[in-house]
């Protein structure tokens, strides 16, 4: 153990909040990375996209988990391109608030967004008709290949 991390662990005790925050394990986070919901649909130098089709009430969702190195955060929603040589398919969030949660057990970021679809892009989603999918937040334009 570093000298850094003795005296981080030290003022810790005595009530600094930074040094608090420096030396916290988010358990919970990292248990969220670790066990994703859906399967790994996509792979880039970005991060993972996974994804998990939902029915609730007769209404079809994308629930989408992205797994990757910084941070994204918006208050103006997310689109997500699902392109192939014959067809495109974009879906925008149903929430506009998206933000990432930091684990500084692993130092990644988990990113979960909504979008709502209808029956026959489940089905196209599911079929893995897609070649490659488009993250769209803010600045950010992540490219995740399909072709696992």
């Amino acid at each position: 153990m570093g000298i850094f991390r003795k005296v981080d662990l030290v003022l810790a005790r005595f009530g600094n909040i930074n040094a608090m925050k420096r030396t916290h394990v988010d358990t919970f986070t990292e248990e969220k990375i670790t066990n994703v919901p859906g399967e790994k649909y996509g792979i880039s130098e970005f991060g993972f996209l996974y994804v998990e089709l939902q029915e609730l009430a007769g209404y079809y969702f994308i629930n989408t988990t992205v797994i990757s190195a910084s941070s994204l955060k918006t208050n103006k929603g997310a689109i997500l391109e699902f392109k192939s040589d014959d067809k495109e398919l974009i879906c925008k969030s149903d929430d506009y608030m998206i933000e990432s949660d930091f684990s500084n057990v692993s130092n990644r970021w988990i990113s979960q967004i909504s979008y709502p679809v209808s029956e026959e892009e489940i089905q196209l989603i599911q079929n893995k008709h897609f070649t490659s999918a488009v993250l769209k937040v803010k600045k950010h334009k992540i490219e995740f290949n399909t072709n696992i």
